[in-house]
């Protein structure tokens, strides 16, 4: 299983979108500032996570989701 997850920082109006196997040690890895693209906008709080049975949906989805129609959707 894959899934596409969206994390809103605490601290601002960032939001991150990204693509995992493994959505705990994901999350983790963002709210634990090991991630250099995520670390400055910690902690975070989850959004949504979206289950997808293959990589190749769920690339299709993140990209979607990082595009410009895709950004304009109001995620929960």
């Amino acid at each position: 299983m894959y899934y596409v997850y969206a994390l809103k920082s605490t601290s601002g109006k960032y939001i991150y979108v990204g693509m995992t196997n493994n959505p705990t040690r994901r999350a983790e890895e963002h709210n634990n500032r090991k991630e250099s693209t995520t670390r400055a906008y910690a902690p975070f709080h989850t959004l949504t996570f979206e289950k997808y049975k293959t990589r190749k949906e769920a690339r299709a989805r993140e990209k979607y989701l990082k595009s410009g129609a895709g950004k304009s959707l109001s995620l929960p």
